[in-house]
């Protein structure tokens, strides 16, 4: 009730209601209320909502726990404490929030776009963020460039080395290319090699002879990373398991049910004392002495921006930590408790010691440059290796071995390769690098993290192909709207603001009324004033349109029915090509234009004309499976759709079959006896006869 000071309704849904009648025929037999909801916002709205529903005569008591052990039930029943309100009030103002943006925008987006679309207070921000780095992909320039690699022999030791100067010019590398745009940094004294400049290069250097010219040696350090909490484990799981967010969620808190693992909604790096010292006990026995350092290594300073209430990390639960193969775990579950059973073992550990060494080498004309990596005392790698995003980047967890090379020596050539290269243009978000960003950004918290993803991906913004996440053409139409006229709401520092607002309230340093006015109500930039005042400047035709810079000539638009491009054809004359919902903007080319249109004119998918209204009836493969359409997108307003029931096949569909479909529903007549209406409708994917 946005009038009354935003008040809340709450309703126990019909389904709940004997759930709700158990538990107060129950509380009549007690003497204490114990309230063991889960320790983050959400469990202790949970504890709220429970009180309320039951309203208990008898004391209540609200205990907190992050691991189900005995230990940790026994110690939380003798710690109990009242229900935190500055905490309720938060996950309840979170609530609102999210509500005020997503009911008051998304029919916005129906008016103007499409119906069914929507929009939200973070998911909006995170699909913002994946349309804007599939334009960089779009814009980014590809270049080919080439260079020379030679294989090198000292005694019977043989070693690579790669070309770096040619005739006193440096030659191009991956990192002189801007990463974004893939244009050279800077062009001076460069030199970009192409395939027949390479090969007289090799052809070149290979009569000559090849002298040490510095020797640089040097120790590097690595430390542990710091224990997981939601978001790295989810980014972990993704990259070294292949789990999605959701997954990874739901198989955390399976293990946190059975008591293997502490609480799965963390974003405090925090270690108990007990946890400390079950690591380190483990790191001896298994390890030995030399892979324990004499201190505990302390990661409490190291909360990530706008973290919660002090939870501790996710951790194998208990004092003493289970080993992954005497857990009796199978599958997935085992997989995710050995990973996060690593982590935690490993951050208590000693860092690794790792020697890198890089040597030049000339001939008369080129400067080559061998580099090689010794792991001189394993440490924490013995445990655990962090993932990547970057497969390149695993190789720098690799040893390559160098033999050793000292200044003024003679080595021998063997041969020497020429490889060409592309640039790359930056790669598409996966589930992990996107919570990475928006955990980086303040946006979003632990819980809503996979729903997020959950949500852009279900809602048809995003679509999973491989473990990129690829934006489709509705995504890019209702980002530009959104950036155009509701810019604060697709803003990043506006939605990290939001999120330390929120966390104020939960602290209880900002009344959450106030805050709610200001962001919904309050003129002229509250959310409510705001869509009043853009409304009516935003004209559907235009919203529905987009124009991808680089197919001038082609206008791209997203209806009812999913999205279609407008262009000219060989005669000048305007027409439309529906396009597949697997094609994302970025691989939509003149070519594959042509060639849908090319197969729409040849009636590929056509099955005839429909003798009453003339139009055309095709059969089409869609987001939910296939359906029949009379008409064509762009040419007529709203061309009439009807899903194919499932039990019939698209292969023996016909212009028969098709019209008795569109004809659905239609009325029989009047049932004899009953006096009423019998109609033959598609309902469920069948079709069937009922009486109205």
């Amino acid at each position: 009730d946005v009038e009354n000071h935003f008040k809340p309704i709450y309703l126990v849904p019909k389904n709940k209601l004997k759930v709700v009648k158990n538990l107060r025929k129950s509380l009549e037999e007690a003497d204490e209320l114990y309230l063991a909801t889960d320790e983050d916002r959400e469990g202790e709205s949970i504890a709220w909502h429970l009180k309320e529903v039951l309203y208990p005569s008898i004391p209540i008591k609200r205990m907190i726990f992050n691991e189900i052990t005995k230990s940790a039930i026994l110690k939380s029943l003798q710690e109990t404490r009242d229900i935190d309100l500055n905490l309720v009030k938060a996950q309840e103002s979170r609530r609102i929030l999210d509500r005020l943006v997503g009911y008051t925008i998304s029919p916005l987006l129906w008016k103007k776009i499409a119906y069914g679309l929507s929009a939200g207070r973070v998911q909006s921000v995170a699909v913002r963020l994946i349309v804007e780095r599939e334009i960089e992909r779009m814009q980014f320039h590809q270049t080919e460039y080439w260079d020379v690699q030679a294989t090198l022999i000292k005694a019977s030791d043989v070693f690579y080395a790669k070309i770096i100067e040619w005739q006193g010019q440096k030659v191009v590398s991956s990192s002189d290319f801007n990463s974004k745009t893939g244009n050279l940094k800077i062009k001076e004294n460069l030199l970009l090699m192409d395939r027949e400049l390479a090969q007289k290069v090799a052809d070149t250097v290979a009569q000559a002879e090849w002298i040490v010219t510095d020797v640089d040696s040097k120790p590097v350090t690595r430390r542990p990373m710091a224990p997981f909490i939601t978001s790295t484990l989810q980014q972990e799981a993704s990259r070294k398991l292949g789990f999605s967010a959701k997954e990874t969620m739901q198989i955390a808190q399976k293990l946190y049910e059975q008591g293997f693992i502490t609480y799965m909604r963390t974003d405090s790096t925090f270690l108990s004392t007990e946890a400390i010292n079950a690591a380190r006990k483990l790191i001896l026995q298994k390890y030995g002495q030399e892979y324990l350092p004499d201190q505990p290594r302390d990661y409490e300073a190291k909360k990530i921006k706008g973290a919660q209430e002090a939870h501790e990390a996710i951790r194998p639960a208990g004092q003493n930590f289970i080993d992954p193969e005497d857990t009796g775990l199978i599958g997935r579950e085992l997989k995710l408790y050995e990973l996060i059973w690593k982590r935690t073992v490993a951050c208590q550990m000693m860092e690794s010691r790792q020697r890198q060494v890089s040597v030049k080498i000339k001939t008369d004309e080129a400067m080559f440059l061998a580099t090689g990596t010794t792991i001189e005392f394993a440490g924490f790698l013995r445990a655990y290796v962090e993932g990547s995003d970057d497969p390149e980047a695993e190789l720098e967890q690799r040893e390559v071995y160098l033999p050793n090379l000292s200044l003024h020596e003679l080595v021998v050539f063997k041969n020497a390769q020429v490889k060409d290269h592309q640039t790359k243009p930056p790669a598409r978000y996966t589930e992990a690098s996107l919570v990475q960003i928006l955990e980086k950004e303040g946006i979003g918290r632990p819980s809503t993290y996979a729903s997020i993803l959950s949500t852009i991906i279900d809602r048809g913004y995003v679509r999973r192909r491989a473990n990129s996440l690829v934006p489709s053409l509705t995504a890019f139409v209702v980002t530009e709207l959104l950036k155009k006229y509701l810019t604060p709401y697709v803003d990043v520092k506006f939605t990290s603001e939001m999120e330390l607002s929120l966390d104020q309230v939960a602290a209880g340093e900002l009344d959450e009324q106030k805050y709610l006015y200001q962001v919904y109500l309050k003129p002229p930039n509250g959310l409510k004033p705001l869509i009043e005042q853009q409304e009516q400047k935003i004209d559907p035709a235009t919203a529905r349109g987009l124009y991808l810079p680089h197919l001038p000539g082609y206008e791209f638009r997203v209806g009812k029915y999913g999205a279609y491009v407008i262009f000219k054809d060989a005669k000048g004359q305007e027409v439309s090509v529906t396009l597949p919902d697997e094609l994302s903007p970025a691989e939509i080319t003149k070519e594959k234009i042509d060639e849908l249109w090319i197969a729409k004119q040849r009636g590929l998918n056509s099955l005839g004309v429909d003798p009453v209204t003339t139009k055309s009836v095709y059969l089409l493969n869609g987001r939910y499976g296939y359906y029949i359409q009379l008409g064509e997108v762009g040419v007529d307003e709203k061309p009439k759709r009807v899903s194919l029931p499932a039990h019939l096949d698209p292969q023996e569909m016909n212009l028969q079959k098709a019209l008795f479909l569109l004809s659905l529903p239609k009325e029989l007549g009047i049932h004899p006896e009953l006096k009423k209406t019998i109609k033959l409708k598609i309902s469920i994917n069948i079709i069937i006869i009922i009486i109205i």
